[in-house]
């Protein structure tokens, strides 16, 4: 086990982070506290003092995954200076993160975050993205038709990143963000304003 000594909050981040690569690879019901404790460097009780349940360690590490996402496409999109511009750097910015972070997306959008129990944590950090593209989508529609199409381009890039990954293959973020925004802003582009 570890000696080095961590402040609370360190020795915290220091086991979300273990345990992304745990649950990643593993996922929820492959994973043990144990197989996180072992990988932290840390005892089980030194675990438990951080982390109520697995579940409970589980919920804390979807929101700081979907948080560290959403803080990259922020980040990536913050110096647009358009519309067409914030869809380039948002996909952008998305696709590089599922290109480099492959446990952090299978935490987020695998089989284990779908348990009912973390729904809600799921569905939360789609409706915060869903709500920051909403007012990106600058055409005159109903407020409710721009809430749908904002969880449209949500969906959008999962489904083709969940496709990505699962084929367990190498790719190239930056083409795939260029197909993919060109695709969206093309779509949002032929809305009827009226």
């Amino acid at each position: 086990m570890s000696s080095l000594r961590l402040t609370a909050d360190a020795r915290r981040s220091q086991i979300l982070d273990v345990a992304i690569d745990v649950f990643g690879k593993a996922g929820y019901y492959g994973a043990s506290m144990n197989d996180i404790a072992e990988a932290a460097g840390v005892t089980k009780p030194v675990l438990y003092q951080h982390f109520d349940s697995k579940s409970d360690l589980y919920a804390a590490l979807l929101e700081e995954v979907g948080n560290r996402l959403l803080r990259a496409i922020a980040e990536a999109t913050r110096s647009a200076k358009n519309g067409r511009e914030q869809t380039e750097l948002g996909f952008q910015a998305y696709f590089r993160w599922v290109a480099n972070r492959h446990d952090e997306f299978m935490l987020l959008f695998g089989g284990g975050a779908r348990h009912s129990e973390f729904a809600a944590t799921i569905n939360r950090i789609t409706d915060t993205a869903a709500a920051a593209i909403d007012p990106l989508i600058a055409v005159d529609i109903d407020p409710d038709v721009r809430h749908v199409l904002a969880h449209g381009l949500v969906g959008l890039a999962e489904g083709a990143s969940r496709m990505l990954v699962e084929r367990g293959e190498t790719f190239d973020p930056d083409a795939i963000a260029t197909a993919i925004s060109s695709l969206a802003w093309a779509g949002l582009r032929a809305i009827d304003r009226h």
